[in-house]
């Protein structure tokens, strides 16, 4: 197989196993939560409220697919919409207490599902495969600076709690 291909094909596949994955342990843990509405989530618990487009900035995700999870998060109490104060025509983004109350867990599980993933890989190793996807991505995008925007919001925890 052309190496170029197998990089397609094997990126590719761990990425949907990797959603499956994460899909999976929080199906286990009780809760009805897509990898992409974890991320939402993740995002608001970080950063507070944030408007639907900062959401999709931070999330690198178009608009309209920050609605759609927005819909179904709020549709599971995770998040309200509020009118901005400032410009009614924006909504706000807020968690919810309920979504506060099962943060530690949601977040837990999440770890888990990461932990299972990334074992057995070093550390270097994981250094070079996360600078050899900013690379792809720039490649893709040369406004894209992943790096830039992990130090813009960086993750507050490690793997390893």
């Amino acid at each position: 197989m052309v190496l170029e291909k197998q990089a397609f094909l094997f990126l590719n596949i761990a990425h949907n196993s990797m959603k499956q994955s994460l899909s999976d342990t929080f199906r286990k843990g009780g809760f009805k939560l897509s990898p992409e509405q974890f991320l939402v989530m993740d995002t608001l618990w970080d950063e507070g409220v944030l408007t639907q487009q900062q959401i999709a900035d931070i999330t690198m995700r178009d608009k309209n697919s920050i609605v759609k999870l927005i819909d179904g998060l709020e549709s599971r109490k995770l998040v309200t919409r509020v009118s901005n104060p400032s410009d009614r025509r924006q909504n706000l983004i807020k968690v919810t207490s309920y979504s506060l109350k099962i943060k530690d867990k949601i977040e837990a599980l999440a770890y888990e599902a990461v932990g299972k993933i990334l074992c057995e890989i070093s550390r270097e190793d994981l250094k070079v495969f996360i600078k050899v996807l900013a690379m792809m991505e720039k490649n893709m995008d040369p406004e894209s600076d992943l790096v830039s925007m992990a130090e813009k919001y960086p993750t507050k925890k490690n793997c390893n709690g």
